[in-house]
């Protein structure tokens, strides 16, 4: 389970962001971030199976749900080598990268909360989903508009200032066509996390986004 010591280690990394320091106490990570990772993973297989056989919840150490703590720095100006946050995604198995489909959890000092839809998708996929908007509006609306979704969920993301290319200012769902991403971003407690009960409130909170998860399954011919 994740504890006080998960929130303490990112903390201290904050201010020690350094391969020496964080080879130092490897083994608190181990003990207090990626083990209660990896387990919080597991206990979250069976939801995410009955929610749809497409998603996955892999505990595999490398190549699994839990991202990388290191960063990708190469074409950063911040060269620090260390995330401050632990992620996990449970993406659609025909995604390859967290640009793919999917259900997420993030917990870090600074926030921490589920997530559920598609981060920065491609040109191709991202025009293919204001298609789909664009010709099936009801469905959407239905997904993100009804109240049990929306006073648990908000969408979040970046948004263009215009009009995407071919569709009109004046269109009614122009607010939605405009995003970037289609992410529904939901807020945990530091007490939330370190429940015993995380599992069932996240499988809780997942299970609310599966209007849109389904939504943008269909509108990127992917099977939900």
């Amino acid at each position: 389970m994740f504890s006080e010591k998960t929130f303490t280690f990112l903390a201290e990394l904050e201010q020690n962001n350094q391969r020496d320091w964080f080879n130092q106490h490897k083994a608190r990570y181990e003990d207090t971030v990626r083990e209660p990772a990896l387990a919080f993973i597991r206990q979250m297989q069976a939801p995410i199976s009955a929610i749809s056989s497409h998603f996955v919840a892999s505990d595999k150490k490398v190549g699994g749900s839990l991202m990388r703590i290191q960063r990708d720095a190469r074409f950063s100006k911040d060269k620090s080598p260390y995330k401050m946050n632990i992620g996990i995604q449970f993406r659609h198995f025909l995604g390859k990268d967290v640009h793919a489909p999917g259900f997420y959890f993030h917990l870090s000092n600074r926030e921490c909360f589920v997530g559920a839809g598609i981060w920065r998708p491609d040109s191709k996929p991202l025009n293919k989903i204001r298609h789909c908007i664009d010709e099936n509006p009801n469905s959407y609306k239905k997904a993100i508009f009804n109240s049990s979704f929306s006073d648990v969920f908000a969408m979040s993301g970046e948004s263009l200032q215009r009009p995407p290319r071919g569709f009109e200012k004046e269109h009614p769902l122009l607010a939605e066509l405009k995003r970037k991403d289609f992410i529904a971003i939901s807020p945990l407690t530091k007490q939330q996390v370190c429940s015993e009960h995380l599992p069932e409130l996240v499988a809780e909170r997942f299970n609310l986004a599966v209007p849109l998860m389904a939504y943008l399954c269909f509108a990127l011919e992917q099977p939900f």
